[in-house]
């Protein structure tokens, strides 16, 4: 639980990307906190939210849509890209000289820690900022779900990288925390769980919270590109994808204390990722 004084139990926070795997995490937070939440959805009638947030409609890609979203908020939580192609958003200043009109005073970034435009408009306003960048998901493996339950493998290239992946829940985690206490102004942190590990030892630690054998078979670059073209994904996708896989940087592996430092409290290990999400690896 987050712990608020009186003053702060009455800044109204907007939450962008409200639906999504962090986003939603964060809504949660902050009503168990007891903080006034506005959740801003491209979809407001699809919107699935606790009782008491406040729904707002609109889509970063359009300012002008998520004016009124902003009136009266003094804290806000923005995504740096428009969906789930990662593409920057370039709408980041108009954006953040909205938010700043409206009397924003606090803002967080979840981002891929390059400076796009959403980051370098905030860095360049009055609010008190802070940039968050993840260095990958645990939910990431949920893609390997079907494969898992339907054959007991995962095929992929490149098996040696390790990634120092997060819980989905600690990063929601972080967000909540410097929404609501702020402190970190400023600040640009790498997200990471508390370990780096390669695909092998994902798999393992999989089969073993899913109590059955997962075998993990490294592809070759020309299997990987065969695999995901059969798999109907578009050929620069494939190739984008291969290429970062091949040229992963050394930092993915490298642990940070951002968990620790934002929360006070250690980051959640791909074991107990793992341990709370194995039935989604189990045949049905």
């Amino acid at each position: 639980m987050i712990q608020t004084d009186a003053e702060e139990n009455t800044m109204t926070i907007v939450v962008t990307g409200a639906t999504g795997t962090i986003g939603r995490r964060v809504v949660d937070l902050l009503v168990q906190a007891g903080r006034p939440v506005r959740a801003l959805t491209r979809n407001a009638a699809a919107a699935d939210l606790p009782a008491g947030v406040e729904i707002a409609e609109g889509d970063l890609t359009r300012p002008e849509t998520v004016r009124t979203a902003l009136e009266g908020a003094t804290a806000l939580h923005l995504l740096s890209a428009s969906g789930a192609d990662h593409i920057p958003l370039e709408t980041g200043p108009e954006i953040v000289d909205l938010a700043t009109a409206a009397g924003v005073r606090r803002v967080t970034v979840l981002g891929t820690g390059r400076q796009g435009p959403v980051e370098k408009a905030v860095a360049a306003s009055d609010v008190e900022w802070t940039q968050l960048a993840p260095v990958d998901f645990m939910a990431n493996t949920l893609g390997w779900a079907e494969s898992i339950r339907t054959e007991g493998v995962v095929r992929e290239p490149f098996g040696g990288r390790r990634t120092a992946s997060a819980d989905e829940a600690d990063v929601a985690a972080v967000v909540a925390a410097l929404l609501v206490r702020g402190g970190h102004a400023g600040q640009c942190y790498r997200v990471t769980g508390p370990e780096a590990l390669t695909p092998a030892d994902k798999v393992r630690i999989i089969a073993a919270a899913a109590g059955r054998p997962v075998e993990f078979v490294e592809l070759t670059s020309d299997e990987a590109r065969a695999l995901w073209s059969a798999e109907g994904w578009p050929a620069e996708g494939v190739e984008f994808m291969l290429d970062m896989w091949a040229t992963v940087p050394a930092e993915v592996g490298v642990v940070t204390d951002a968990v620790e430092r934002v929360t006070g409290r250690q980051p959640r290990t791909f074991a107990q990722w793992a341990a709370e999400h194995a039935a989604a690896f189990r045949p049905a």
